[in-house]
């Protein structure tokens, strides 16, 4: 590094100081306790959280209002039909959309559902809208949803045991109705995660008959058309969660057989994926995200622990100043036989290094600007190296083991 990057980077360096970006900040706990397979959606300046099963597997259906400005939950009606869990919740027009799912913790017995329920906060009251019509009327569960082009859209799921969908359904609020659409292109498919940025609605990973997937497809509602984007990177997954910040989609946690902790990053417009700072909590599938007024927020779901109640808020990259932080950390050599050295004047915190898979296979405390780090044990590939500056904020750099 020249002495000119040098003299930039003390002069940069005390904007990063206070600055809180690519960075997760533990909230208020879920009000009414631990829980997973809930379903969120937000209206306004507040989120909504319904449905669900708690930790002595019971099924629920009430509501709860949370705002952001105040970090509080606030219980509101319940919803009208029977308690669920793996249903499906999208907002459109000030209204929030509650439907399909199962009713009992055991699939073998549970029924199917397809009800759909409109919340309309002004009111405080639940209607109960047209059903959903997939699956040829059986209902559904597992299944995803995301608004897109003031329309709702329900994809994929599961009817029974070894039955499956790749159908996607288009709901139009004004006109109460349902209309079949293009089949998710790549088969049968549940436990899938979506997002929508624009009028465009994304939808990929999940199972195919418990072979979990990477694959991620964007959807056209003008042209019903999908269009097959860059696979996620790290591990195939499926409960996972994802939400869009930025005009950016994220996907974080899930399950690949274990669970998963990671927070990918996809830009529609290099349509490439980053790793991202882990989440603030603990690993967990089956989590709900939402975001409101550009604040994102991750929790509730199931760890090696059990049910969380636990939420966490995330601050989305300043890109302009992550990149150049990037910038100011160098690893070298790169490629490398495993032997690297850090070189920055940043002060840095700690260094992890993930796999492909997303799994963390190195993690060291920095002493000093220039540490010296280990990682012969490290099988030939590419990595991703995280470094978390003393401020708080989380670098992404690349590295090739040789």
């Amino acid at each position: 590094m020249n002495r000119n990057i040098y003299f930039l980077l003390s002069i940069c360096f005390p904007l990063f100081v206070n600055a809180q970006y690519n960075t997760w900040t533990k909230k208020a706990d879920f009000t009414a306790g631990k829980r997973e397979r809930a379903v969120a959606f937000s209206i306004g300046d507040y989120a909504y959280v319904s449905t669900g099963i708690d930790t002595a597997e019971i099924l629920l259906k009430d509501l709860w209002q949370y705002d952001p400005n105040t970090d509080t939950w606030t219980q509101k009606a319940d919803l009208p039909g029977v308690a669920r869990r793996d249903a499906i919740a999208f907002s459109l027009n000030g209204k929030g959309y509650v439907g399909t799912g199962i009713d009992n913790a055991n699939a073998l017995i549970g029924s199917k559902l397809k009800d759909l329920w409109e919340y309309d906060p002004a009111t405080n009251a639940w209607t109960q809208k047209a059903d959903f019509p997939g699956s040829g009327g059986n209902g559904i569960y597992f299944a995803t949803a995301f608004s897109a082009d003031n329309k709702g859209y329900i994809c994929g799921g599961k009817w029974g045991p070894s039955l499956y969908s790749s159908q996607l359904w288009e709901y139009k609020p004004s006109a109460d109705q349902w209309m079949q659409r293009a089949n998710f292109p790549p088969g049968v498919r549940y436990q899938l995660s979506s997002f929508s940025i624009g009028n465009q609605g994304y939808v990929g990973l999940g199972a195919n008959q418990d072979v979990y997937k990477k694959d991620f497809y964007r959807y056209n509602p003008g042209a019903n058309q999908w269009t097959q984007i860059a696979d996620c990177i790290g591990s195939e997954r499926g409960s996972a969660c994802a939400f869009a910040l930025n005009n950016h989609g994220f996907v974080c946690l899930g399950t690949n057989g274990g669970l998963l902790g990671d927070l990918l990053e996809y830009n529609p417009e290099t349509n490439e994926w980053e790793l991202r700072c882990a989440y603030g909590g603990s690993e967990r599938k089956n989590a709900v995200a939402f975001v409101v007024n550009g604040r994102a927020f991750v929790g509730l779901g199931k760890g090696y622990s059990g049910k969380k109640a636990s939420f966490q808020e995330y601050a989305a990259p300043n890109y302009a100043q992550l990149l150049e932080l990037e910038n100011a950390c160098e690893i070298y050599p790169n490629p490398s036989n495993g032997q690297i050295q850090l070189k920055t004047e940043i002060s840095l915190e700690s260094i992890q290094v993930y796999n492909q898979l997303g799994s963390l296979t190195f993690e060291q405390l920095v002493s000093n600007p220039s540490d010296f780090m280990d990682l012969s044990n490290l099988s030939v590939g590419v990595y991703h190296v995280l470094l978390k500056t003393t401020s708080g904020q989380t670098i992404q750099k690349q590295l090739l083991i040789d």
